[in-house]
């Protein structure tokens, strides 16, 4: 059988959207008839912390992952027969480029799932994502690994541009790189709101509504505050509520919403499981994602698969992953995005997005992401059309 190695991420670091990733590459693989498995750095130096995201914490973790790691990894090697053609390895994570020099070239893939932080180190301000001192000597270590890298795909041809950009010596002609689009990494559908009712208040969320909804983590690139300034500017002629699903509010954005007197329209839904998420998408007045900068942006199809209107940045990529199928305005012009949620309205107009924007993620199948990996890796698909979700 054809074996699929996985190069997962350290754990501590709980990266939860690239776990996600290489979660769901595992599955699919392993449904489509390969044999899959992870591989990740051990936590060894990262159980003497409470966490390795900063502090002496971060060096442990690191002492793991760039020391100790790429020793392990040779030596699994060693134990394996890779002469025989029916074995490749996939670094789920960009950010585990360095590992790259310590597999088979020929027969090792990576996927880029943004560039942010490398555009962060390197002064662009635009990306939102600022760098300590070390931490620009590890992004240009990544960007230099993503370089030599013989199999590349990006998740956005946004992404792919951005990289070529920052790395204008990466030939296609040489190396094979390619844009594979996220798949949906769970189920996500339309919901009766008599459902929603019953599910949200399952959750013990007291079913506030009308809400507009805002799904991601409390970066400053996600842009909650314009959210807070919506609701503000709305306050006298809208009595909804904005839920803030995923990391917590901070006390920051708080105190602003104090300050704006819309502090008790703020609900905050901390890191909601699988069925109240959906569950909040389909019953959301409008899901309105005003970031900055992202690679993919797996929300954006998430609320359009659960029949809800997206309000995003005319920018890219979210242009090109909701497919024209959504509202666009500036993420710095918070009356904008007002202007747009009254638009909706409108029922026939609403109707027409919600209608285009479930059209849109047709091109998102879980199936059709493995089996473009798969052809990435150089082999031929067992299977077409298997619903690995």
């Amino acid at each position: 059988m054809q074996r699929i190695i996985l190069i997962g991420n350290y754990q501590p670091d709980k990266q939860e959207s690239m776990e996600r990733f290489a979660q769901m590459l595992d599955k699919g693989f392993y449904k489509a008839g390969y044999h899959s498995e992870i591989w990740r750095p051990a936590t060894i130096f990262g159980k003497l912390t409470k966490n390795t995201s900063s502090g002496l914490g971060k060096w442990m973790g690191y002492i793991d992952k760039y020391l100790i790691y790429p020793i392990a990894l040779r030596i699994k090697l060693q134990k394996l027969n890779i002469t025989s053609g029916n074995i490749c390895f996939h670094i789920c994570d960009h950010s585990n480029s360095i590992y790259l020099k310590h597999l088979p070239k020929k027969i090792s893939s990576i996927t880029c799932h943004d560039v942010l932080a490398m555009r962060g180190a390197m002064g662009f301000e635009d990306a939102k994502v600022p760098a300590s001192a070390f931490g620009k000597i590890l992004q240009r270590w990544i960007l230099n690994g993503l370089k030599k890298a013989n199999k590349l795909a990006t998740v956005s041809a946004h992404t792919l541009k951005q990289l070529k950009e920052l790395a204008p010596d990466i030939n296609e002609t040489e190396q094979d790189v390619r844009v594979i689009y996220n798949g949906f990494n769970d189920t996500f559908s339309v919901k009766h709101k008599a459902t929603t009712k019953v599910l949200l208040s399952k959750a013990g969320l007291g079913y506030k509504t009308p809400y507009i909804l805002h799904v991601g983590s409390d970066l400053q690139r996600k842009n909650r505050k314009l959210l807070v300034d919506m609701i503000s500017l709305m306050k006298n002629s809208w009595s909804g509520y904005v839920y803030f699903a995923g990391k917590p509010i901070d006390d920051k954005l708080k105190a602003y919403a104090t300050s704006l007197g819309v502090a008790e329209q703020i609900v905050s839904i901390v890191d909601p499981d699988h069925q109240t998420l959906e569950a909040l998408y389909a019953d959301a007045e409008a899901f309105i994602f005003p970031s900055f900068s992202e690679g993919f942006g797996w929300p954006l199809i998430e609320a359009q698969a659960c029949g809800t209107p997206v309000i995003t940045s005319d920018i890219e990529p979210m242009m090109e992953v909701t497919g024209g199928k959504a509202f666009y305005a500036d993420p710095n012009k918070p009356a904008a995005y007002v202007k747009a949620f009254f638009a909706l309205k409108d029922q026939t107009l609403r109707a027409e997005v919600v209608a285009a924007g479930s059209t849109n993620t047709e091109r998102f199948g879980a199936s059709e992401m493995i089996n473009a990996y798969i052809d990435l890796f150089g082999w031929t698909t067992k299977t077409t059309g298997t619903n690995v979700n």
